[in-house]
């Protein structure tokens, strides 16, 4: 009897297990059929519609070769100057500061120094003199002429007087490059105070005095910058500099201000290489009054060199998830309803809303895509 009853309850229970088994297969069955669908996006014509998206296939699309390069934004020499003293002395007063505009010529700063005094008197003494010399001169010239005196007083008499001269004109320039009138100091008007005056127009970018510093001439006391023509000073790698030629256009961000793209064009290119095996390559700015810039600011660069044809997607049509770029492979339409796919993809770079893609087995040439509208889908 109890033999009976064991085998009962182990049919009982094999035939339960087997019909779990038979349910999870089920299961599983449902379950893939379920994975096979939701595997890709469905998107009613209404949606469609309604979020304005739009499907494209691959072109053929220019894309340029280019060179990479950094740099700054710089202004010729001539828009740049350093502003020091003649001869050296204690700073009197300094009005500006950095900043501020200064036209060709405005009062910087003046300097007092007691040698200022003495060059002064010097002047005045070689001047007091010169009437004499010259007098003298002529006199010993009609005598010697009349053999009336020595040759050697009449060369001395010629001597004084050039010297006097060279010492009258050199002591005037010398006033003059401290901007102190020799006509003032002529009518005896000395002053111990000279003033500097700026050389060109422009912006003060640096004051590097204070009132009472004491300045050599080596010493710098402020810069001008004048930013009416700026331009792009690049440094090119060795490696790439036989690539680039006068006249090629150069694309250029400022990637601390602003996202936006510029443009400008090879205008010279170095001949000799410099620091880190770089040559420096001089470009003009497009439309250089339209942009803020300012001198010394970071330039990231590329130096359009030639141009190639690539198979390309819009770049809206590419979605980046964790650095792998994917897209939305139409693949059928079935009523109102499309079916896409999401793809990888390889990107080899973008330009003017349009990126290079590689195309592959999974990728032809003839399959459509979602080119508007993807971003919001991949990844969901």
């Amino acid at each position: 009897m109890q033999k009976y009853i064991y085998k009962i309850v182990t049919l009982f229970i094999l035939g339960i297990i087997s019909s779990c088994g038979d349910k999870a297969i089920k299961s599983n069955e449902n379950g893939a059929s379920e994975t096979q669908t939701d595997d890709r996006i469905q998107i009613t014509q209404v949606q469609f519609d309604q979020n304005k998206m739009e499907i494209a296939s691959m072109t053929e699309s220019d894309f340029p070769v280019m060179v990479t390069t950094s740099g700054m934004i710089d202004v010729p020499p001539e828009n740049r100057a350093v502003v020091s003293a003649t001869m050296g002395g204690y700073i009197k007063t300094t009005p500006l500061l950095i900043g501020d505009k200064v036209r060709k010529g405005q009062l910087l700063v003046t300097i007092e120094n007691p040698e200022f005094v003495s060059l002064q008197q010097q002047y005045m003494e070689v001047n007091g003199q010169l009437s004499y010399l010259k007098s003298e001169y002529e006199r010993q010239q009609t005598m010697v002429a009349e053999n009336i005196t020595s040759t050697k007083s009449f060369l001395k008499a010629e001597s004084d007087y050039k010297t006097g001269i060279a010492k009258y004109n050199g002591l005037r320039k010398q006033l003059g490059m401290l901007n102190i009138s020799p006509e003032q100091v002529e009518k005896g008007n000395i002053s111990s105070v000279a003033s500097i005056y700026a050389p060109i127009e422009g912006s003060i970018t640096s004051v590097n005095v204070s009132k009472g510093t004491y300045v050599s001439p080596a010493t710098s006391i402020m810069e001008i910058i004048n930013n009416d023509h700026i331009h792009l000073e690049l440094s090119v790698f060795e490696k790439d500099i036989m690539k680039v030629k006068k006249d090629q256009e150069v694309v250029f961000r400022i990637p601390e201000a602003s996202k936006e793209v510029y443009k400008a064009e090879v205008h010279l290119v170095g001949t000799s290489i410099g620091e880190n095996r770089t040559i420096k390559v001089h470009a003009h700015i497009e439309n250089e009054d339209d942009a803020n810039f300012l001198t010394g600011m970071f330039v990231e660069a590329n130096i359009i060199t030639e141009t190639s044809k690539q198979m390309s997607l819009p770049s809206d049509a590419i979605a980046v998830v964790e650095n792998e770029s994917f897209v939305l492979l139409l693949e059928e339409k079935k009523g109102d309803t499309y079916y896409f796919k999401q793809v990888p993809i390889k990107t080899l770079g973008s330009y003017k809303n349009r990126t290079s893609v590689s195309i592959s087995s999974t990728l032809k040439q003839d399959a459509q895509f979602l080119s508007k509208g993807a971003f919001s889908l991949i990844g969901e």
